[in-house]
């Protein structure tokens, strides 16, 4: 049974140390999302995000295709960290529940 806590453990302690890595570059990644409005016939880009608890509108003008493409790359990658921190906070969680619980005793 002691081999298995120490597994489990040991497994707490590499899910602690990787959701720290993925928060870090989570905060790495600008915050906001592009969007694109339409106004008279033209394109203009907007940066939507919020502070303090307001939505706010950073105008961008007109962006080349690879702005626009790197805006979307980013949004992209701030979603896959968002699931791993998700999924990682149920792992954790798990864990820490295995090693709390009691020991079965055969009799």
């Amino acid at each position: 049974m002691k081999v298995i806590k120490g597994v489990l453990e040991e497994e707490l302690e590499n899910s602690l140390r990787q959701e720290k890595a993925y928060r870090k570059a989570h905060q790495a990644i600008p915050a906001g999302s592009l969007i694109k409005k339409n106004i008279k016939g033209r394109d203009y880009y907007y940066l939507v995000l919020r502070e303090e608890g307001q939505v706010k509108f950073v105008y961008k003008g007109k962006l080349s295709k690879e702005e626009i493409k790197k805006y979307q790359e980013n949004k992209k990658m701030r979603g896959k960290y968002r699931k791993l921190l998700s999924d990682l906070k149920k792992q954790i969680s798990f864990l820490r529940k295995a090693l709390r619980a009691k020991e079965i005793r055969s009799v």
